[in-house]
C-alpha cells in the first residue's frame, strides 16, 4: 500500500525511482541543504553533484514504507537498492520543508 507523503517528498521520491536528476533536483529549494550520512551539500550545483556521482551511478533508489512528522520535520523510513555493497539497505530520511519545497534532507542509515 502505498504512502501518502508531503507533494515535495513524493515529486524526490518519484523522480529518484526513475533516477531522474533534474526531477529529483526540482523539489529542493534554490538554497537547500542536503546532509548524506554526516556530508553536507548546500545548493542546487553541490546537490546535483551529489545526485550525479554518488546515487545515479549505483541505481540507488529509496522505496519509502513508513512516514511519521517529528519536531517540525517529516521523517520517512524505508529501504534503497541498488549497485552497492550491502544492497538492499534501510534509511532514514529526514526533511524540513519550507514554501512548499525541501529546505533540509538528512539521510541516514
Amino acid at each position: 500500500m502505498p504512502i501518502d507523503l508531503p507533494k515535495p517528498i513524493a515529486e524526490y521520491v518519484e523522480a529518484n525511482a526513475a533516477l531522474d536528476v533534474d526531477g529529483m533536483l526540482k523539489p529542493f529549494l534554490h538554497d537547500a541543504v542536503f546532509i548524506d550520512n554526516g556530508k553536507r551539500f548546500e545548493g542546487h550545483a553541490a546537490i546535483r553533484e551529489l545526485l550525479k556521482e554518488e546515487v545515479v551511478p549505483v541505481k540507488a533508489i529509496f522505496v519509502p514504507d513508513s512516514v511519521r512528522e517529528e519536531d517540525g520535520n517529516i521523517v520517512v523510513e524505508g529501504t534503497a537498492h541498488g549497485d552497492f555493497p550491502g544492497s538492499p539497505l534501510r534509511f532514514t530520511y529526514r526533511f524540513t520543508l519550507a514554501h512548499g519545497a525541501i529546505k533540509t534532507l538528512e539521510v541516514t542509515v
